[in-house]
This record gives C-alpha cells, sequence and structure tokens, in this order.
C-alpha cells in the first residue's frame, strides 16, 4: 500500500452526493482533490468547504472542454496518484424515443469522458510508475434495464475500458478497476429504487471510505478488478472500530 497523504488526486463527476463524498473523504486522507463538474454552483461551494479542494468547471460531453479542464488541473498539481472517474448523465427514455443526440449526450459523459481523462493522466502515470485508476460503475454495466439504452451502453463499455487499460497499465504498476455502490445510495436516483432498496439505501458517506483505500494500491494489489464501495468501506469501518476497542 502507498501512503495518499500529501498526494493528489483528480476526481470527476457530480460535486454533490457521492462525488462530495468522495472529496471530503480523500481530503481528510491528506489528499490535494481537483474536483472537475459541470455543475458551477456545486464544485466552487464544495471548495469554498473543504480547503484542501480545487474547483474546475467543465462539460463532459463536449472532449476539446473536458481535455483542456484536465489539463489545466494538471499543469497545476501534477500526475494524480489518484483518478476517479464518477460522471454520467441518466435518462429514462424508451429505445424508439431516444435520438441520436441524447444517446451520445449521456454515452458521451460516462465512456468518452472516461476515455478523455484516462488518456490525459495516462502518460504521467506510466511515466512515473504509479498510480490509481478507478471508474464508478453500476449494475448497468453488467445488465440490461429497459428504458436506459445509452445509459447502459455506456456503463458496458466503460467496463470494457477498464479492462484494457488494466492490462495495458500492468506492466507499468498503474492500477485501473472500476467500484460499484454495493448498496442503493440515498441520492439523485432514489427515484428508481423500489421500496425495498430505498429501506436499506446508505448515505454517500458511508461508501466514501473505498476511495480512499483505492488510492493507495497499485497493479500488484488489483487491477481489472470490480471492487464493492460498501463492503470495503464496512471491512475498513470494523477494523478501525476493531483497533480503537
Amino acid at each position: 500500500m502507498i501512503d495518499p497523504t500529501g498526494r493528489f488526486a483528480l476526481v470527476a463527476g457530480n460535486a454533490e452526493d457521492l462525488g462530495h463524498a468522495v472529496a471530503r473523504e480523500l481530503a481528510a486522507a491528506g489528499m490535494t482533490v481537483a474536483m472537475l463538474c459541470d455543475q458551477a454552483d456545486a464544485v466552487r461551494a464544495l471548495a469554498d468547504e473543504l480547503p484542501s479542494v480545487r474547483a474546475f468547471v467543465t462539460d463532459f460531453t463536449d472532449a476539446h472542454v473536458l481535455r483542456a479542464s484536465a489539463q489545466e488541473a494538471l499543469e497545476r498539481f501534477g500526475t494524480p496518484r489518484l483518478f476517479v472517474h464518477n460522471s454520467a448523465v441518466f435518462r429514462e427514455t424508451p429505445v424508439l424515443e431516444l435520438d441520436v443526440p441524447g444517446f451520445k449526450a449521456e454515452t458521451d459523459s460516462i465512456l468518452q469522458s472516461a476515455f478523455v481523462l484516462s488518456k490525459a493522466v495516462w502518460p504521467g502515470m506510466v511515466s512515473a510508475r504509479d498510480g490509481s485508476i478507478v471508474f464508478v460503475s453500476s449494475g448497468s454495466a453488467l445488465s440490461g434495464f429497459a428504458n436506459e439504452a445509452a445509459y447502459v451502453a455506456g456503463k458496458h463499455g466503460q467496463e470494457g475500458l477498464m479492462k484494457v487499460l488494466a492490462l495495458e497499465g500492468r506492466e507499468h504498476g498503474v492500477a485501473v478497476n472500476t467500484i460499484t455502490t454495493g448498496a442503493p445510495i440515498d441520492g439523485p436516483l432514489a427515484y428508481t429504487y423500489s421500496d425495498a432498496q430505498r429501506a436499506v439505501m446508505v448515505p454517500p458517506s458511508r461508501l466514501a471510505p473505498a476511495f480512499a483505500f483505492l488510492a493507495g494500491i497499485d497493479a500488484d494489489f488489483a487491477s481489472g478488478h470490480r471492487f464493492n464501495a460498501f463492503q470495503v468501506s464496512e471491512a475498513i469501518r470494523v477494523t478501525r472500530e476493531g483497533a480503537s476497542a
């Protein structure tokens, strides 16, 4: 394991909910966090709240804008020890009503942005033989759901991209993995849950320790794997409680 204290993390996605919790956890672990987000007010509020977080407003569906935002962060902070990709657009739309612009908006926010940002951090990580890349995945990366053609396609593609990068990064010591929430998360998509799922929802903060853990791994520890944020975070919690008992 590598101590991430004093290191840099690049986090891409919603500055609220899970993104907010992850940024807070990484900051508590002693990392400087560059938060890329398409919600200007949310990401700036997060940076105001946490002194070690820097806000970068971007557009995840525009490759040129996103590449420029990533480059700005890298020029300011250098190669990240951790890159977390949590960008996604979710819209429930029957395939007969889904047009090409709508399909691209969802898949670009997930898959294209994962590719653009991974490619931005890749040269520095490979050169340094140091880095951990984490794509936030979901059940939609393995299963199909009605009215989610674009979202499911994007998540499936992201899972495939992870597998390729894990293979290419292994000889350079770069870990590339995906992670699911592992439990229903109390957030914007809670309306899609069943009553049984709502009954066991957890706050995003319950899942954040897993991301700080993955900030310290390399390819020898794990690469090409699919982690469960709830399980990892619960194991960390139990270990901490046992150590303090």
